[in-house]
């Protein structure tokens, strides 16, 4: 039997975060956070009461999620925001408020760069974390995974500097990137 490991394992978000500098009182924005916000929760532990963060999916669904997680444990400092993250301008945040922009799993699509280089301010940064193209036992076929170069080429296009590029888990890529 294939053993397959499942959240906090798979990806553990404070490790990735604190890689990143993920601090108090820092504005932090999830592109495509998802219903269970994996990494929006985590980001605002980190961002304290005086820090927020910004949680964006296309699904109002997702962001229901989000909305009644935060409420059932008492977070205050998380707003959901329903957007297109792929749409230039598209989330209503103000041009270069945020601090760190985060894209996991979410295939790094160059319109999505360019919305979270929008969003992040000069000398901030974008976390990028996707699958890798490695064999696992779980994750979207090898053949729909983002491509690594293409991500860095995009990123680099529009003006971000990679960073760092590192093992985010057992199946994960990482890439941080400076505006």
């Amino acid at each position: 039997m294939v053993y397959i490991p499942s959240g906090t394992e798979l990806l553990n978000p404070f490790q990735i975060l604190k890689k990143i500098g993920v601090g108090e009182k820092m504005k932090v924005v999830d592109l495509g956070c998802g219903t269970m916000g994996h990494f929006v929760f985590p980001a605002s532990h980190l961002v304290g009461e005086d820090g927020a963060v910004y949680a964006i999916d296309i699904l109002k669904p997702a962001l229901q999620g989000i909305e009644s997680k935060a409420k059932l444990e008492g977070v205050a400092n998380v707003h959901p925001v329903w957007s297109d993250i792929e749409i230039l301008g598209g989330a209503k945040i103000k041009d270069g408020s945020m601090d760190i922009a985060l894209l996991v799993n979410v295939s790094a699509k160059e319109g999505m760069i360019k919305e979270a280089m929008r969003l992040i301010k000069k000398g901030g940064k974008l976390l990028v974390v996707d699958w890798g193209k490695g064999a696992a036992p779980l994750g979207p076929p090898v053949e729909k995974r983002p491509d690594v170069e293409k991500i860095k080429t995009n990123a680099k296009k529009i003006g971000l500097r990679l960073e760092h590029e590192f093992k985010a888990g057992q199946y994960h890529f990482g890439l941080i990137f400076t505006k």
